[in-house]
């Protein structure tokens, strides 16, 4: 049976120590939030005011009445996200972390690492491998570290790369602990990332490892992507199949501590057409099943295919909160932020806004939790199951929730327990129990997906389950370290990168108008700010309704001389530019304090132009046809295989719009309507002189052209010539 959890009794050993040995720190920002609340009390006046002008004309001046009312729509749509934004702002903090005080090897937990992949195709086999190795090289007791790999694919290949995987890892292991290497994904280690850390080692002892090393890796690739080369895409219709790659309890006691390897296994979950397969979420409920059988730690790294281990260490930072006597009994999951190792500094399709990003997770985590973002965190199994201080929850008929597998109960209960067991040998039963486990039809009838692991609400699983956890009372962290500790590979085009926003947007809106609403069901089980956060991530989508009325209304009425803002000389013109001047002022604080460019900021501003009128407005659409019956749910899998040309356009700064040209006719509508319009708007204003009364809407058209001039570009590549 599996090791049980360490939290509680080294809570207890941790308490009788010296008080002054801190595993972690928290501070909070003062400065960013003190600056943060006066500019939120600044802009509140400001669109107060907007919106005061535009209500009261618009239901008692004499204003064009449908014009107004629609500006009045996008702007109010506006506020309300402003309003939800402010949350994240209140308090910001910074945690660090304290690895001299992590206890000794024997005193940590097990970690069980969970690895997803489906599709050999779009998901690079040996790019899933090198994910792989970099996790089995994690600096943690190898006996307490245990990797699954999950291939929904059901491909052979994927099978086959494993098992050559871990044939190199004999050899690539050992050559990282002997040299302390710190980026231990092989890929990364050998190209040109790698360069400054293999410079620190001169000997010739280590350039002969090195080498040898870098022959095996070459083999390895080379056998892989020869494989892959001629492999068929799995079966749609196939039984499980959980195979141990790897046992360390077999032979642990003649290998020297430098050549043993954590535990291995492949999974790969049954497939019938006649059954849902709940995507990813259902994967990792599957790993939760069988890891609980075969290895039970009592908790758990999540790691997308295409996210490496950069920094070896972070099992240990992570361990910094989770055996924190003060955070463990109400802390979840410990998340680690999403970076990607392919973004060039002329980045144009990250629409997450990394710099936006990082200051909202930092804001989540000073109200009581960041959300989960699916990838490089690290999981307290027990919150899955059950709400905070509620451990028996569903123990009382435990059949009912967790299904006919007494093994799989006890795994559970051996959660709650401070008894410490270690791992025995596998069996051929504890094998044939974890392929039942792995079945189609074992969560028929159970809580699995509703009650306990992670939820099939949502196709984002990892998000919705986060906030679901923090809904029962458990809190999280968020580690923002100097290195990073996990790498991924971003999108490097348009198609990709709008694919995954409006999978993203889909999923967000559907939960913000489900019962599981965060302004409603969220607000009465956390805190109103933390609900509020959640809330933004939900309802923000809904920009893409203003921002349409906005790229078309005013231009309209540029284009006929109507009026829809107030003269230059009018003092409510002021509330108008204020709005403008202070959204832009935030936006660069975030940026530029967060160790960006003003580069940066353009390139966000130009995607969140782009992304607001195109997978949000497909992402909202999406969910509105899936009410009326016109769509369904499906999993978008996002292509990380690397084409040449796109990559040499990407790192150029250029925008790709190959396969992307429905997602780009609103936004294409827009850019000419907008530049039709200025043209003729400016010809009209030259000729009739109606400069005040017009400036805001030129102002306005200005600004739009300058964001969209890539765009045109994009499409018409002479015009940059």
């Amino acid at each position: 049976m599996a090791a049980a959890s360490l939290h509680a009794s080294f809570s207890q050993a941790f308490t009788s120590r010296n008080s002054t040995m801190s595993l972690n720190t928290r501070k909070v920002q003062q400065p960013r939030a003190a600056l943060s609340r006066l500019h939120m009390a600044f802009h509140f006046l400001a669109v107060s005011a907007l919106l005061y002008y535009r209500i009261s004309n618009l239901m008692y001046g004499n204003v064009p009445f449908h014009s107004w009312a629609l500006m009045t729509v996008s702007e109010i749509i506006f506020a309300f996200i402003w309003t939800l934004t402010q949350a994240f702002r209140w308090l910001p903090v910074v945690r660090t972390v304290a690895l001299e005080n992590v206890p000794s090897d024997e005193k940590l937990p097990a970690v069980d690492v969970f690895i997803c992949t489906a599709d050999p195709k779009k998901e690079p086999v040996v790019e899933v491998m090198n994910t792989v190795l970099s996790a089995m090289a994690l600096d943690y007791p190898v006996e307490k570290l245990a990797v699954y790999l999950s291939d929904d694919g059901g491909a052979a290949v994927t099978l086959y790369a494993l098992k050559e995987a871990c044939l190199f890892a004999k050899t690539w292991l050992p050559f990282c602990r002997k040299y302390g290497i710190k980026t231990r994904c092989p890929e990364a280690y050998f190209s040109p990332v790698g360069d400054d850390e293999r410079e620190l080692n001169s000997s010739v002892k280590f350039k002969e490892d090195e080498e040898r090393v870098q022959s095996n890796y070459e083999l390895f690739k080379t056998n892989v992507e020869k494989a892959a080369g001629v492999e068929e895409s799995g079966a749609d219709d196939r039984p499980p199949h959980v195979e141990v790659i790897y046992d360390n309890k077999q032979n642990e006691e003649i290998l020297d501590d430098q050549r043993k390897m954590p535990f291995l296994v492949y999974l790969s979950r049954e497939k019938r057409p006649s059954y849902p397969h709940r995507f990813k979420a259902g994967a990792l409920n599957a790993l939760l099943r069988v890891s609980g059988v075969m290895t039970n730690a009592p908790y758990a790294l999540v790691l997308d295919c295409d996210m490496y281990c950069n920094d070896p260490t972070s099992a240990k930072q992570a361990m910094c909160f989770h055996l924190d006597p003060e955070l463990s009994p109400s802390l979840s999951y410990v998340q680690f932020p999403q970076i990607f190792f392919n973004v060039s500094k002329n980045d144009i399709y990250d629409g997450q806004a990394r710099s936006a990003y990082k200051t909202k997770y930092q804001g989540m985590d000073g109200i009581g939790g960041t959300v989960c973002s699916g990838t490089g965190y690290y999981l307290k199994k027990k919150a899955l199951y059950c709400s905070l201080n509620h451990e028996d929850e569903f123990l009382d008929e435990p059949e009912k929730t967790y299904g006919y597998s007494a093994n799989l109960i006890d795994s559970v209960k051996a959660l709650n327990s401070k008894k410490v067991n270690d791992r025995e040998l596998l069996s051929d039963s504890t094998v044939h129990e974890a392929k039942k486990l792995a079945s189609c039809t074992y969560e028929l009838n159970t809580g699995w997906g509703k009650e306990i692991g992670y939820s099939y609400e949502c196709l984002l699983e990892s998000t919705f389950t986060g906030y679901l956890m923090h809904c029962k009372g458990w809190k999280s962290v968020y580690l923002y370290p100097n290195r990073p500790c996990f790498l991924g590979s971003a999108t490097i085009d348009m198609k990709d990168a709008l694919i995954q926003l409006m999978k993203w947007a889909s999923g967000l809106v559907q939960v913000g108008l489900s019962r599981f609403s965060p302004l409603t069901y969220g607000m009465s089980r956390m805190s109103v700010l933390q609900s509020m956060c959640y809330g933004y991530f939900a309802f923000s989508h809904f920009s893409s309704i203003a921002c349409l009325l906005y790229g078309i209304v005013p231009q309209l009425c540029f284009l006929a001389g109507v009026p829809l803002y107030p003269e230059a000389t009018n003092p409510w013109f002021a509330a108008f530019a204020a709005v403008f001047l202070s959204s832009l002022g935030q936006h660069a604080y975030e940026v530029l304090s967060s160790d960006n460019s003003i580069r940066t900021m353009w390139n966000e501003q130009r995607i969140w132009m782009i992304k607001s009128v195109t997978a949000c407005l497909f992402g909202c659409l999406d969910v509105l046809m899936k009410y009326i019956g016109l769509a369904r749910a499906n999993f978008r899998l996002t292509n990380k295989s690397i084409d040449k040309e796109k990559l040499e356009k990407y790192e150029k700064g250029e925008f790709d719009f190959q396969g992307a040209k429905m997602f780009m006719i609103p936004l294409t509508m827009l850019v000419l309507l907008n530049l039709g319009c200025f043209v003729g708007g400016m010809k009209a204003l030259i000729s009739k002189g109606n400069v005040g009364e017009m400036l805001g809407q030129g102002l306005l058209s200005s600004y739009i052209l300058v964001l969209s001039l890539p765009i045109l570009e994009g499409f018409v590549p002479k015009i940059g010539k």
